[in-house]
């Protein structure tokens, strides 16, 4: 019997499904063979003779590890001790729940996960006071760039804002605040959290943390954090730690076993569809003047980019609207900077082939696609640029890389490729379908590498394929087994 933890020597009995099917000549079920954390050796079942501990796949599927390539680490982790608001009607509504939630231990009552722009309300000050009195109340955006704040939030924090609601920096520095609970409680947050990603069969993550991570992941992994791979981001604010500390992208930090490595920089450069702040070419509804807002200006970000390549870092632009976009790929142009754009939610025609052009990756989330199709006919009804597109920027040649954005969706990979795949979740049709990526695609733009011989021995064991399973069967794909690097993460 194998467990949780343990290194596996075969995998016996099981179909690939997703990169590495192509090497096969059919689809009847093989052993893998592993060594250590590699493929070592892929056969018909029977013909090869394990060593070690045998994990038993019954006819199961296998697919490479899965990765989320876009996740807020301890926001995500700490999002179950929050009331949860997405499904509130109205900012009526959201007060009211929230005069009903229990004060945290620091005093605070949190909620998470509103959509102020689909309510037909706006929140304000008077009602939130009226509601939640002299606790002090932080609800933040299903899209984390506006918190909606009562009067004793405002004094506690030292802010003041006419009708309660912070924006973009502000939204942001209260993140933070929120986010920076004792130590053992966020890294027991962040390890539950883990062990929950590998149940859905996530080995690696890509963390967008607003905090020095270098720090943290260094004591998690010390703690015995080992659910998933991470390359961690740094922050504006810690660029020049960074440097001066020679992280550099790629980097393997000394002592967490190989799991841990420096990622990029990350800048925002504009902000959100849902707090209205995404820079666009034509105005939002409502006002002719409002163009969105652009947190850095071409300057500055040519200026940055240039300090991190020279530094070894590559960069992470969030670039949600086009305007947005055009001025990452300006700037990207202008230093040869390599790395991701994020989002990148609204995207000139002409920017599409320059994306590719420039060997940039887009990092996506699919099922903002879907969560954001109301608001997009909304205010975005005149923009020309293309909006949410996967199939555009993959037959461009960009590389793809599938993600969340957790906790703004939830962490699951099955969930990103079935949004990816169908473009709807509920009875409407699909939305843009010709955006749709295929099943094949999907799981590769959620992966890294593929199963075969001296490939890495990061492996999900499905209970259904990936390839036929309808919609519903993949949002809900069982994972019977999660290992990372030939070691047993999750077993159902």
């Amino acid at each position: 019997m194998t467990a949780i933890n343990d290194a596996v020597g075969m995998i016996r009995e099981v179909r690939i499904a997703g990169p590495g099917r192509e090497y096969l000549m059919d689809s009847e079920p093989v052993d893998i063979l592993l060594d250590g954390d590699r493929i070592v050796d892929i056969a018909p079942t029977g013909a090869l003779r394990g060593s070690g501990a045998v994990l038993e796949g019954h006819g199961a599927w296998v697919v490479p590890g899965l990765w989320d390539s876009h996740v807020h680490t301890v926001q995500w982790s700490l999002a179950s001790e929050r009331a949860q608001l997405a499904h509130t009607k109205s900012a009526a509504e959201a007060a009211a729940q929230m005069s009903n939630v229990a004060a945290l231990t620091d005093g605070r009552r949190i909620g998470t996960g509103f959509r102020d722009a689909l309510w037909p309300d706006a929140p304000s000050i008077e009602a939130l006071d009226a509601a939640t009195g002299e606790v002090p109340t932080y609800l933040i955006n299903a899209d984390v760039h506006s918190v909606w704040m009562n009067s004793a939030a405002l004094r506690r924090e030292g802010f003041s804002t006419p009708d309660g609601m912070l924006r973009e920096d502000d939204a942001f520095d209260i993140s933070r605040r929120l986010n920076a609970v004792e130590s053992a409680h966020g890294d027991r947050a962040v390890a539950a959290a883990g062990a929950a990603a590998a149940a859905r069969g996530v080995t690696g993550i890509v963390d967008f943390d607003m905090a020095w991570n270098a720090e943290a992941w260094s004591r998690r992994v010390a703690a015995g954090f080992t659910s998933q791979r991470v390359e961690f981001a740094v922050y504006l604010r810690d660029l020049a730690r960074a440097i001066s500390e020679g992280l550099r992208t790629g980097q393997p930090l000394r002592g967490a076993h190989g799991l841990i490595h420096m990622g990029p920089l990350k800048l925002i450069s504009d902000g959100s569809l849902g707090t209205r702040t995404a820079a666009c070419s034509h105005p939002y509804p409502g006002d002719a003047t409002d163009f969105g807002v652009m947190n850095l200006s071409p300057a500055d970000l040519i200026d940055l980019l240039a300090e991190a390549t020279g530094a070894g870092l590559e960069v992470a632009v969030h670039a949600i609207g086009d305007r947005a976009v055009t001025s990452a790929l300006d700037a990207v142009t202008a230093t040869g900077a390599t790395g991701t754009i994020e989002h990148a939610q609204l995207v000139r025609h002409t920017d599409i082939a320059r994306i590719a052009r420039l060997g940039l990756a887009a990092s996506v989330q699919p099922q903002h696609a879907i969560d954001d199709r109301d608001l997009v006919d909304g205010f975005w009804a005149v923009q020309t640029a293309i909006g949410y597109p996967m199939a555009s920027l993959l037959r461009a040649g960009v590389e793809l890389r599938l993600g969340s954005d957790a906790p703004v969706a939830p962490l699951d990979p099955w969930t990103a490729i079935a949004a990816a795949v169908e473009r709807t979740d509920d009875e409407r049709p699909q939305w843009h379908p010709q955006e749709q990526l295929t099943r094949d695609e999907a799981l590769s733009a959620s992966v890294r590498g593929s199963i075969r011989p001296g490939g890495i021995a990061d492996l999900v064991l499905c209970g259904a394929d990936p390839q036929a399973a309808s919609a519903s069967m993949l949002r809900r794909m069982p994972v019977l087994a999660t290992l990372l690097a030939g070691r047993i993460t999750h077993l159902a």
